[in-house]
């Protein structure tokens, strides 16, 4: 009964032409040569790869945030922040001072905003040090946290798993460690979250 309520629930909640469309490799999304593992084999990872410098992020959040609110409790949902420049570094050790201090969720889209709407200048500590007190953070406390050996050791897995994935630029989605998806295979962000659901509906029949 339980499964299927599970798989009721999953037929709701996706959009049923992600699950009638026939896509492949090359056509919707990439293979990644050499899988990378998962944290929990009984869940789909989804993995978007981002920078909040980045204009095509920024216009996939929405997207992405209402996606967010479909998906079944078998799903595991991950932002990576991606340093493919210099001027990225910065905004991906902020993602993970507002992820260590549990503000991440309520900082994400603000983030987004104040940079691609607001045009405010949030690329160096001391602007994001200002930023993040918006939300109950002190600049010293931001500070203590942007230099610190945990960001930075996230920093070097975020980079160790980006380079698994072979990802090129951002925004890209890696399901389940396996297949990559971004607006050129998929044929633009609508249809981003399309083959996403379908790649997920691939692997959660193979945990069944």
């Amino acid at each position: 009964m339980k499964k299927l309520f599970s798989a009721l629930l999953f037929c709701l909640l996706f959009p049923l032409t992600a699950l009638a469309q026939d896509y492949s490799d090359g056509h919707g999304y990439t293979t990644i040569a050499n899988p990378v593992p998962t944290n929990d084999p009984h869940k789909v990872q989804v993995v978007e790869v981002f920078w909040f410098g980045c204009p095509h992020c920024f216009r996939l959040e929405p997207y992405t945030q209402e996606w967010k609110k479909t998906i079944p409790n078998y799903v595991d949902f991950q932002y990576l922040p991606a340093v493919f420049g210099r001027g990225w570094l910065n905004h991906a050790k902020a993602f993970y001072v507002a992820k260590l201090l549990g503000i991440e969720n309520k900082l994400h889209s603000d983030l987004y905003n104040a940079i691609h709407v607001d045009h405010r200048r949030l690329n160096t500590e001391d602007s994001l040090a200002k930023f993040f007190t918006h939300y109950g953070v002190s600049e010293a406390e931001f500070k203590k946290q942007f230099n610190s050996f945990a960001v930075q050791s996230r920093l070097a897995q975020a980079d160790a798993r980006i380079r698994g994935y072979g990802v090129q630029g951002t925004p890209t989605l890696v399901v389940n460690g396996k297949y990559l998806v971004d607006a050129e295979t998929a044929g633009g962000n609508d249809n981003i979250y399309k083959v996403v659901n379908y790649l997920i509906e691939k692997e959660h029949d193979k945990m069944q």
